[in-house]
């Protein structure tokens, strides 16, 4: 570990709550703050009984909703400068992507994708992504993200360094499966696009014949 991170592992038993607030709020903020890593360590904490889990879940998470809310307006604030520079094209396409499939994106860049989370707090605000449905997404995927990591803690903390281990691990192969099964979606979709759309069967049947046939005289005439 760094020295940086060494000493605020070390302050973490005195500021406990407040520590865990800082770091996931500037996590938030694209700040290479070590949160996941505290977070293990606060778990850790807990199991001992220096922390309090209540205490420890609010503190963590109140700091990633604060961090992620600052982000997306700032990226409400920017909106106007960017959309000058930037080209109209581009923004369209990103709102569009964000609208269709928005929630789900938020969601996962809290905690399984988390380096792409300040990113997106910045781009859900440039292209005014509702509010409320971002604030939504956010909250649940940092929830996922706080129990998760405290919860190492607990079970694996008390070698810190292979429960960091074990998470990237477990997180590593999560993701892969999550894009593996979107890639599968994807591609299934496209086929199923593309495929040609045969006529049925009875439309193919009775097109061959002619719109009106020729009048015939009865047999009674």
């Amino acid at each position: 570990m760094s020295g940086l991170t060494d000493t605020i592992l070390g302050l973490l038993p005195v500021w406990g709550p407040w520590l865990l607030a800082l770091t996931t709020f500037l996590s938030c903020l694209a700040l290479p703050i070590p949160a996941s890593l505290l977070m293990i360590a606060g778990g850790a904490f807990v199991a001992s009984g220096d922390l309090s889990p209540v205490w420890a879940i609010l503190g963590a998470l109140t700091g990633a909703i604060v961090g992620d809310q600052l982000g997306y307006l700032l990226g409400r604030g920017a909106g106007a400068f960017l959309e000058r520079r930037l080209p109209k094209r581009s923004l369209l396409h990103a709102r569009t992507k964000l609208e269709s499939s928005g929630t789900q994106a938020i969601f996962l860049s809290r905690w399984l994708f988390s380096a792409l989370g300040p990113s997106m707090n910045l781009v859900a605000g440039v292209i005014s992504f509702p509010r409320k449905r971002f604030t939504i997404a956010a909250i649940a995927g940092e929830v996922v993200w706080v129990v998760s990591y405290l919860g190492i803690g607990i079970v694996f903390g008390s070698n810190i360094e292979a429960a960091a281990e074990l998470a990237s691990n477990a997180l590593g192969l999560l993701a892969t499966g999550t894009i593996a099964i979107l890639l599968g979606r994807w591609l299934w979709k496209r086929a199923r696009d593309g495929a040609p759309k045969s006529r049925p069967v009875y439309e193919a049947s009775t097109s061959s014949f002619p719109k009106t046939l020729p009048a015939t005289r009865s047999s009674r005439d």
